[in-house]
């Protein structure tokens, strides 16, 4: 209905889904894990209405889209650095990734977003280093320890770990070099 919903352990334990990929593996001792990738967040702005934050004064002075996938769930990043006080400007929240780039492209605001949304959702936008320390974002493959040993389900775990080092890197020919 709109909101991505977050992932939890009785997703898996009463079988709604069977393996779950987010940046927020749920916990639960059977409930199993690996990482697949780690990305680092950016600054995506439109480089025809402004130019990228030059200090954190200016980043903190912008006007800030983001991600809320339902009330109270914010973004990693906007955790930490809620966490850290940083008090940023939002004047716009969208319920998934897909609505950022409306809200950017024609306007001056920014959002701080993970790198790879630059290969294809938001290709087009301009992007910059955050100008404050972010942690990485890793991203998780989970499942239930019920399938753990399961033949079709070890199977599509190594597909999935087979795809992800091809997939990222066609997804870096499409992004622009930065630094």
């Amino acid at each position: 209905a709109g909101r991505s919903g977050a992932p939890t352990p009785d997703m898996l334990r009463e079988e709604h889904c069977q393996l779950i990929i987010t940046p927020r593996p749920p916990e639960g001792s059977d409930i199993l894990q690996k990482r697949l990738f780690e990305d680092s967040y950016r600054v995506f702005y439109d480089s025809s209405q402004r130019e990228p934050p030059q200090s954190l004064e200016d980043y903190l002075a912008s006007d800030h889209v983001t991600v809320l996938y339902e009330p109270r769930r914010r973004l990693d990043i906007d955790e930490v650095f809620a966490e850290r006080g940083i008090v940023r400007r939002f004047v716009a929240q969208v319920p998934g990734f897909g609505g950022v780039g409306p809200f950017l492209r024609g306007s001056r605001m920014i959002a701080t977003l993970p790198s790879l949304l630059r290969a294809y959702m938001l290709r087009g936008l301009a992007v910059a280093p955050v100008p404050v320390p972010c942690p990485a974002m890793p991203m998780y493959m989970v499942w239930h320890l019920r399938h753990h040993d399961d033949p079709m389900h070890r199977w599509l775990r190594q597909q999935l770990e087979i795809v992800v080092a091809p997939s990222l890197a066609a997804a870096a020919e499409h992004m622009p070099v930065t630094v």
